[in-house]
């Protein structure tokens, strides 16, 4: 089956600048967060970006390595609007293709099948047609059995990527992936949608041990999608990895409250391991203050 593994740096070194770049997760929740602070240090830009969007596109938008952004949303969770991502938007430094979350999946399906779109009714009778006049309606070609009626379907066209980065629980070193929290996520979409995929993992583990721990439908993400294999404890960092770990909320308030260019400056001008001690220190200081505020 071949070994894929290899560092996050040397996945993002078989990314391009203009790529059509997706990441996987949803939100502030198991996002390949290592991955994308690999990216930022790298000299990768004009990205078009597809994501149920979170931080990975606060961050890239703040450093400008956005041109397009495809997306439902972008949100921190428990803080609805990504702070960093409305900045961009308000300085019109990306443009969006804003789209329906079903739209989005189907968009994913249609590409992860190579097919040029999928027919589906979210959409229809709301402002994403009129924000995406690019958008076209289908006619069933079949009459409905009980109306007689020829549906319309909005024709999603399929979301295409050059590259997918994901992130899981589980990884073999052949590239299948296992998710152990309560969603996919649509990663597994992710990978089969794009040309190459790279995926990080909370831990590597031998193949017979990814079927001990959980049952075998939680095998999200098969080998054959996958070019490459990070191991990265950690590597969902702020955002929710269950059940291996929550979202740092504390951390990501400060992210959130942060100006990028001082964020930037403290927890990502180093490698990863510069950015997990930078924020163990933040830990550390944050107690200390507390513990000096207490009567």
């Amino acid at each position: 089956m071949g070994d894929k593994t290899m560092t996050a740096d040397e996945a993002v070194a078989r990314l391009e600048s203009g790529m059509t770049l997706g990441i996987g997760g949803w939100g502030s929740r198991r996002k390949p967060m290592a991955l994308v602070r690999a990216l930022l240090r790298s000299p990768v830009t004009d990205l078009t970006v597809v994501s149920y969007g979170g931080p990975d596109v606060g961050m890239l938008a703040a450093a400008g390595r956005i041109r397009r952004l495809v997306a439902p949303f972008a949100t921190l969770d428990s803080i609805p609007l990504e702070p960093h991502f409305r900045a961009a938007r308000e300085s019109g430094s990306l443009d969006l293709t804003e789209i329906d979350e079903a739209m989005f999946m189907w968009g994913l399906r249609a590409a992860a099948h190579r097919l040029p779109f999928l027919p589906v009714r979210a959409g229809l009778g709301s402002d994403v047609m009129r924000v995406n006049p690019g958008l076209r309606t289908v006619t069933s070609p079949y009459a409905d059995g009980s109306t007689g009626a020829y549906e319309t379907f909005v024709a999603m066209p399929a979301l295409r990527l050059d590259a997918a980065l994901v992130h899981v629980n589980r990884a073999d070193r052949a590239g299948n992936g296992q998710y152990l929290g309560p969603d996919p996520y649509f990663d597994d979409l992710f990978c089969e949608a794009a040309g190459t995929a790279y995926l990080s993992c909370e831990r590597l583990v031998d193949t017979a041990e990814l079927t001990k721990a959980a049952p075998p439908q939680t095998l999200l993400v098969k080998r054959l999608h996958v070019s490459g294999v990070v191991e990265a404890p950690g590597g969902a960092h702020f955002t929710s990895c269950a059940p291996d770990h929550e979202r740092d909320e504390a951390f990501q308030r400060l992210y959130a409250s942060l100006p990028w260019a001082e964020f930037a400056e403290r927890f990502l001008t180093g490698d990863e391991q510069a950015y997990r001690t930078a924020v163990r220190t933040w830990h550390e200081e944050t107690r200390d203050r507390r513990g000096e505020d207490r009567p």
